[in-house]
């Protein structure tokens, strides 16, 4: 039993933000939170809410309490998005090229105890 959820186009270099995202892959929900309120870059904001958002997903999902299920970050990954050029002036008339970077973020979340009754299930049949 899994859910997720994305976060396209955000301004954020793909680099900066796997930078946060490779604090949270695997790790409790709970502490993953912990991990993001305490973490001081501003991808961190973004990835919370975005973690929140993919809980609030598995509970309307399968309808149960998110607190009593045992939640992990199961997948976590950055994939790089749209990029703006501009230009930026520069001395004697130049213009220097400027690479506005943003990506997507998808957040997987799934729950330890119900995965493992799911395994035994399909391996009995």
């Amino acid at each position: 039993m899994q859910a997720s959820a994305m976060l396209r186009n955000c301004p954020t270099s793909p680099r900066k933000m796997r930078l946060v995202v490779d604090n949270i892959r695997g790790v409790d929900v709970d502490k993953a939170l912990n991990i993001l309120a305490f973490t001081q870059k501003e991808s961190a904001k973004r990835l919370e809410k975005l973690l929140k958002s993919a809980i609030s997903n598995w509970a309307a999902k399968h309808g149960l309490n998110p607190e009593d299920s045992d939640l992990y970050v199961k997948e976590a990954f950055v994939n790089g998005g749209r990029t703006l050029k501009r230009f930026l002036p520069a001395p004697q008339g130049r213009a220097y090229r400027l690479r506005k970077r943003s990506n997507h973020v998808t957040i997987t979340i799934a729950s330890r105890t119900l995965v493992d009754a799911e395994t035994e299930t399909n391996e009995e049949n």
